[in-house]
């Protein structure tokens, strides 16, 4: 995995803030997460005094990984293989991003990479173009497909980005779906054997 430079700290990063808050700077590493809509279980918790959002995170993705309700849409081949598909042709055709790492669970996507345009604008384009082409596939034109917000960490130096590569590349193994990385079809991962 190639991580660009890191920028100096005097360059100014972007903040925007919907239902959460994000942070981001074009040409650094960010770790991205999404889910499907109606994907976590609607009466969960989480521990009565305040954790920090590593660890909220870190409990939301075992709860997506462990739940065996809700939509499951990405288990299916030929939608999984959509998603892997316009990823690449974000990073390799349209250059909006360098792509460092991936993986598609039956139910949420994390994505390491370095985008090179606005980040809403590279998720909107990202999730929006994945949506409607899954409804069409699935029959449900018209209905949400995504959660409406994504989870996104500023990677701030190689050694992060190399835990979180590590990170979403052993997601399926910590979920019980195979034993090793490289057999994971859907992921950076996939050695293709």
């Amino acid at each position: 995995m190639r991580i660009p430079p890191f920028l100096p700290n005097y360059v100014s990063v972007t903040f925007y803030r919907r239902h959460l808050p994000h942070l981001y700077r074009i040409g650094q590493p960010v770790f991205l997460t999404w889910r499907l809509h109606g994907s976590l279980p609607p009466h969960r918790s989480f521990p009565q005094k305040s954790i920090t959002s590593g660890k909220a995170f870190a409990a939301m993705d075992r709860l997506l990984d462990e739940t065996r309700s809700g939509p499951f849409y990405l288990r299916r081949p030929e939608i999984a293989d959509m998603v892997v598909e316009t990823i690449h042709h974000n990073a390799n055709s349209l250059h909006r991003c360098e792509l460092h790492a991936f993986v598609i669970m039956p139910n949420h996507v994390h994505l390491l990479a370095t985008p090179h345009i606005p980040l809403p604008e590279f998720m909107k384009g990202l999730k929006g173009y994945t949506a409607k082409k899954a409804n069409q596939m699935l029959g449900l034109t018209g209905n949400p497909f995504w959660q409406e917000e994504s989870y996104d960490h500023l990677v701030r130096d190689a050694s992060s980005a190399e835990r979180v590569r590590r990170y979403i590349e052993q997601n399926p193994v910590r979920a019980g779906l195979v034993s090793e990385p490289s057999q994971y079809r859907w992921s950076s991962a996939y050695s293709g054997k």
